[in-house]
């Protein structure tokens, strides 16, 4: 609990002269094993300068008066079209050598949602997601489906080919070759079993954003390519209200991390569950959560932002990218722990 602890002294407790810094958004751009000594100088920068980007853009949004939605979208946007994060342009490969993504919204004003999963020609999921949310009368559509519908809408498609970056096609390689040791005989002629992927950061790699408009309303999404090496259509926690999204009027959360842990515990809504009936200040909610995520033997992070502009950002793995916006534009980005 102690690194939990630093991460909200450093985001949660930020104070000013006269009062407590007022939040307006917070983002993520994934969690796992992020060291500094494994990051170069321009890596860095490059990550800084996009969640910077991301940041203002939906602060932007916010400051021209439009809603939560808007600025939420926007900021994801930028993540998306970015080959840094595991989310559209950046999303990684499957064991069939494709891309796969997902990505949810919900609005805090009147808990609509909107998801979509395991689409491969959809250049902006979290555009798609909208669209099932305020578009349609569904929370989620899936693969063909779920295209066919983002197609009508108007939304920008493109060819697989599009998601195609080299770093993440390399990172395949390494797991297949890994997967290849895995299943060959041990030394007592027994195959040994075989779960995929072997290595944990391979299931991290999401993007989120939570943001609170002029009219007091929040909303959240997340956005991701799945895990590298995923097999047989895999979903994760990220297009799942409740579980990687969740948003009502009192505290919108996103979440990151290796999804099966964050589903089972319904990760996002326990957050929110934990505010309502328990009356659980938003640091402590949020810590609760990932803490119990952790004994459960899951690991990740989240980003959280309750009505009155206080947010946490709470993560049990080496870092998390991340950041968050004040009402008066200061930026504050965070990688390590």
């Amino acid at each position: 609990m102690k690194h939990l602890c630093i991460v909200l002294i450093l985001f949660s407790m930020h104070f000013v002269v006269f009062g407590q810094t007022r939040y307006v958004m917070v983002i993520h751009g994934g969690a796992g094993t992020i060291l500094k000594k494994n990051m170069s100088p321009e890596q860095e920068k490059a990550f800084h300068e996009t969640l910077t980007q991301a940041l203002q853009a939906g602060y932007a949004q916010l400051q021209a008066g439009k809603s939560s939605v808007d600025a939420v979208e926007a900021a994801i946007l930028i993540m998306e079209d970015s080959p840094l994060f595991n989310a559209g342009k950046g999303a990684v490969f499957t064991h069939e050598g494709k891309n796969e993504l997902d990505a949810s919204i919900m609005s805090g004003a009147n808990c609509m949602a909107g998801a979509v999963a395991g689409v491969t020609t959809i250049r902006n999921p979290i555009r798609a997601a909208r669209a099932v949310m305020e578009q349609s009368e569904h929370v989620m559509l899936t693969g063909k489906g779920a295209e066919t519908f983002a197609e009508s809408k108007g939304l920008d498609m493109v060819t697989p080919e599009y998601f195609w970056t080299e770093g993440r096609w390399k990172a395949l390689q390494r797991v297949l070759k890994q997967d290849s040791i895995n299943m060959q005989l041990d030394h007592d002629g027994n195959q040994q079993s075989n779960k995929t992927p072997l290595d944990k950061d391979y299931k991290y790699g999401t993007v989120g954003a939570v943001a609170l408009d002029k009219a007091g309303n929040l909303a959240a999404g997340t956005s991701t390519g799945g895990m590298t090496n995923k097999r047989y259509g895999r979903v994760g926690d990220a297009p799942i209200i409740g579980a990687g999204t969740f948003a009502n009027d009192r505290v919108g959360i996103s979440c990151t991390g290796w999804g099966e842990f964050f589903i089972r515990g319904i990760a996002a809504y326990d957050v929110a569950a934990q505010m309502e009936y328990a009356q659980t200040p938003l640091a402590e909610s949020a810590a609760n959560v990932i803490e119990k995520i952790g004994k459960t033997g899951g690991d990740g992070g989240m980003i959280a932002l309750d009505r009155d502009g206080n947010i946490a950002m709470p993560f049990n793995t080496a870092g998390m990218y991340r950041g968050a916006i004040t009402e008066s534009g200061e930026v504050e980005i965070g990688i390590y722990q």
